[in-house]
Formats: structure tokens, C-alpha cells, sequence
């Protein structure tokens, strides 16, 4: 059986209507320090590295098609956001049962079939807004860095300030691997939430949209899927909090419909 991987905003619940589990190497990852340079990169190979790690994703996973409806409603609901912030962003459906998005150093934001069954469209809005914060907040492009360090497979850096032109195919695996089991601070978390938060009022969608997707958040978290929840969570903040958090928010800035 394929490991699941649930990480960056989590959602966790498996549903039936995806195709299969998210695919990474199965190959484990080198353990912290194994091979491990001093190098440290620029915002551009990071960028040059999470691009290479996606192209191995994309690859090695169900992509839905332009034509598929998965993709028409992403394009629907995201394609005038493909620049944001500066940033240049690409974006993808894996179609998958695990539930999750994630927004790489390189401006590629992948999102994940089930998830979407599971969000409204102006949901998956907040949920990408939150996962450009990371992006925006440079997050992502330390996540690389630490990516790249806990891969061990630093040794194919050209020298102590560069990163080699081309990876093998085993040490892409092994980098998506520690780029999807990286994960952010609490602090890292709340910035993100933030930056999603304006993100929805800077383009006048409906800001409770966050505290509607933690609150489903929350409710993924309780009963069988208590458990493995709170320990894949243990990183984040509340969701519960979380969402009380928008909710003050959006009533300070008068954005509660009904109020």
C-alpha cells in the first residue's frame, strides 16, 4: 500500500469518488545530515529545485486533464489569480483520495481531487490563498532548503554555493518526499491564514469562506479520525481556533453577513 502523505494545509479523509492515494518514491528518505553540504541557494534555485520536484509529481501522479471537470472548475474559480502578488503561479488537480493542497517555492499550487468534493468553490479560495501566504511569505522557499538538507542529497550540489544543474530521477523522488513531509510553524501557519484572509477581501469573496473550511477542518478531526487528525495537526493551530480567529475578524472589518 502507497504511503499517504498529508501535509501543508491538511485536510484528512479519504474519499471514494478520487482514483488512488498521492504517489511518492517509495525509496525512504536519507536521514538529516547523510551526505549533507553547507550550501545554501537563492530564492531562484529553490525555485529551480521545487519546479524539478514538481515535474517529478506531476509525473508520477493522475493529473486531471484540461477537459476533465475537476480542472474546468479550478479554472472556473482560480485562472484570474495566475498572477498574484507578483507571483507567477501554476496550478494543477491531482486525482487522488488523499485530501490536501500545497503551493511550492516555484509558484506551482497542486490541489487535491478529494479535497476539492469536499470545498466550496470560494472554500478552496481561502485554502489556496492561504497555501500563495506560504509562497509569499517565503515559507515555501524555506521549506526547499530543509527539503533539500533532510533529502541527503545535497552531495550533487556543484560546490558549497550551488546546486547541480540535473538530479536523477531516484533524488527528485527522495526531494518531493521531504518537500511533502515538510511542514510549517504555528507562527508560519497563522501568517499564511492571514495573508488568506486578505487575499479574500482584497477580491471581495466572502471571508467566513476560512472559517467555514476549519471548521470542516475540525469535523475531519473528530470520531475514527480523531487520532490520526491530532497527530498530523500537531504543527498547526487549533482549526476551531482557527476559525474563531476569522470569525473576529471579519466582524471587526463588517464582512458577517446578517450583521
Amino acid at each position: 500500500m502507497k504511503k499517504t502523505i498529508l501535509t501543508t494545509l491538511v485536510f484528512a479523509a479519504a474519499l471514494s469518488t478520487a482514483s488512488a492515494q498521492f504517489k511518492l518514491n517509495s525509496k525512504a528518505v536519507g536521514a538529516v545530515g547523510k551526505g549533507v553540504k553547507a550550501a545554501t541557494f537563492s530564492d531562484e534555485e529553490a525555485a529551480k529545485l521545487a519546479k524539478e520536484a514538481v515535474d517529478w509529481m506531476d509525473a508520477h501522479n493522475t493529473v486531471a486533464g484540461p477537459k476533465d471537470a475537476y480542472t474546468v472548475r479550478l479554472n472556473k474559480i482560480f485562472d484570474k489569480h495566475k498572477n498574484e502578488e507578483g507571483l507567477n503561479l501554476n496550478y494543477k488537480v491531482y486525482k487522488v483520495v488523499d485530501i490536501n493542497a500545497f503551493a511550492c517555492a516555484d509558484g506551482s499550487v497542486r490541489v487535491f481531487s478529494a479535497l476539492m468534493d469536499k470545498m466550496t468553490d470560494e472554500e478552496l479560495l481561502a485554502i489556496i490563498g492561504h497555501e500563495i501566504g506560504h509562497v509569499k511569505n517565503h515559507d515555501s522557499r524555506d521549506a526547499m532548503r530543509a527539503a533539500f538538507k533532510r533529502a541527503a542529497i545535497s552531495d550533487a550540489a556543484s560546490s558549497q554555493s550551488g546546486v547541480a544543474n540535473t538530479l536523477s530521477q531516484s533524488q527528485l523522488g527522495d526531494l518531493a518526499n521531504a518537500i511533502m513531509e515538510s511542514s510549517y510553524s504555528r507562527k508560519q501557519e497563522s501568517e499564511a491564514d492571514d495573508f488568506g484572509y486578505d487575499f479574500l477581501k482584497k477580491h471581495n469573496y466572502d471571508v467566513m469562506a476560512m472559517a467555514s473550511a476549519f471548521k470542516k477542518l475540525q469535523a475531519l478531526g473528530s470520531g475514527d479520525k480523531k487520532s490520526t487528525m491530532q497527530k498530523m495537526m500537531s504543527s498547526h493551530p487549533d482549526s476551531g481556533a482557527r476559525a474563531e480567529t476569522v470569525e473576529k475578524k471579519a466582524k471587526k472589518d463588517g464582512l458577517v453577513k446578517g450583521n
